[in-house]
């Protein structure tokens, strides 16, 4: 009989991206893939470590393997894997942390899957994180995410990526070409494109720094990949995304009026503080630019509040820039101190309590925008690919401009694509519409 192995992903699209790649090696190795609620032979843990709540939540999700399966491997792999493996290792219950460079090769550790008595480490320098390994998710849900590059060459004054993931690096063009081909031949709708800093495509593509290809580049030819309904770029750099990549989203044949694009704060001290890469003038260019030619374009934002040193005036410039700004939704995170980030050592530390109050500001603000764009879209025709999940009796849905949309579960509608009419925001905030054709089954 097979062994069984269930797998947990904590934090962003790129680690969903990964963990299945991973579950794909274990399958080609004989294992079967169960529930992480399950009873398995093996679970897997993929970490993140972008906020404080991910390291919290990974005792959490031990102990729930535990309870499943007392007598159950452990492993622990990803950015907290990577950045913190001794403080994994010694989670009870953990039997092996595996950092960057390991990750990928799991299933060269785990022969006989008994337990270990202590949390067995192999990781590396992340100067060794230098290889790229392409990734890919499928069998999920009707949507894929497709990696297309990893790391980062930025030195952003509060982040840990470069620590957790090593130097900014891209698949090759054909082999990117290549995954997006067999993901559409599994009859899933939509890719969303991830990786680190996306927009910096092209870099390491060939193991050096120069740049082969470019992210326009590569927009340019997964457009003409048939049989893909619809492509997303997740998010951005706004100093990454150039004016030429948003006219060919506004033309193409399968990118969506979609964007997700870092501010972080609209006070240029702060952003300096950051070490970001542009100015909040630069920001208004590119939201400008994006409604010039997809008025209806869904533009998501991510701000980080607390900041060191963030004053209540500079709180108040960046809740007034987004108030003004032509955005249609807000990521709030919460700052929380990282270890061996220029940010952990500067003055001006924001007490927890005030970084909750601002956080709980922009948050209500985001639900404002994204109730003010849906409004906007009342009346108007848009494409929905219908998710796979029964929630409390209804089917939900996204529009290619990212609106989400709820009717009474039908299993047939799972991952088709209809073209509909909105026609009005329902209790719950989502859009309800009236059917007009059957765009794709």
């Amino acid at each position: 009989m097979n062994k069984k192995v269930a797998f947990y992903t904590l934090g962003c699209k790129l680690n969903f991206s990964e963990t299945s790649t991973i579950a794909r090696d274990f399958k080609n190795e004989g294992f079967d893939r169960v529930d992480f609620s399950e009873k398995a032979d093996m679970y897997v843990i993929n970490t993140c470590s972008v906020t404080e709540n991910a390291d919290k939540r990974f005792k959490t999700i031990v102990k729930q393997a535990q309870k499943a399966n007392p007598s159950a491997f452990v492993a622990a792999v990803g950015c907290y894997a990577q950045l913190k493996p001794q403080e994994l290792a010694d989670v009870n219950g953990v039997d092996l942390v595996l950092g960057a460079t390991e990750k990928f090769k799991i299933t060269d550790y785990v022969n006989d899957l008994s337990k270990n008595d202590y949390g067995e480490i192999h990781s590396c320098e992340i100067e060794d994180a230098d290889f790229y390994v392409g990734s890919y998710s499928v069998g999920d849900r009707t949507r894929a995410f497709l990696k297309v590059q990893d790391g980062c060459d930025y030195k952003c004054t509060y982040c840990t990526i470069p620590l957790a993931r090593g130097i900014s690096r891209s698949d090759t063009m054909a082999n990117v070409l290549k995954n997006a081909k067999a993901i559409s031949e599994q009859n899933i709708k939509e890719i969303v494109l991830t990786g680190v800093n996306i927009g910096d495509y092209g870099k390491g593509e060939f193991g050096n720094k120069k740049h082969k290809h470019t992210f326009l580049d590569l927009v340019t030819e997964l457009d003409k990949v048939e049989g893909i309904e619809r492509l997303r770029i997740s998010s951005i750099e706004p100093n990454l995304l150039k004016n030429e990549t948003i006219d060919l989203v506004s033309k193409s044949r399968a990118f969506v009026p979609h964007f997700h694009i870092p501010l972080q704060s609209g006070s240029n001290t702060i952003l300096k503080k950051m070490k970001r890469r542009y100015m909040r003038e630069l920001y208004v260019n590119r939201v400008a630019k994006i409604k010039e030619v997809m008025p209806h374009a869904c533009i998501g934002v991510d701000i980080i509040v607390g900041f060191p040193g963030a004053t209540d005036e500079q709180f108040l410039e960046t809740y007034n820039f987004l108030t003004e700004l032509d955005v249609s939704y807000l990521h709030v995170f919460t700052y929380s101190e990282r270890d061996n980030t220029e940010a952990a050592e500067m003055d001006g530390v924001v007490p927890k309590n005030i970084r909750s109050k601002r956080s709980k500001m922009l948050r209500g603000l985001s639900v404002k925008k994204r109730r003010a764009f849906y409004e906007g879209q009342i009346g108007t025709t848009r494409t929905v690919l219908f998710e796979s999940e029964n929630k409390d009796g209804y089917i939900h849905g996204f529009t290619e401009n990212y609106i989400k949309v709820k009717s009474p579960w039908n299993p047939d509608l799972v991952n088709t694509l209809h073209q509909v009419e909105l026609t009005k925001i329902d209790y719950d905030g989502l859009v309800r519409f009236e059917f007009l054709n059957v765009l794709s089954n």
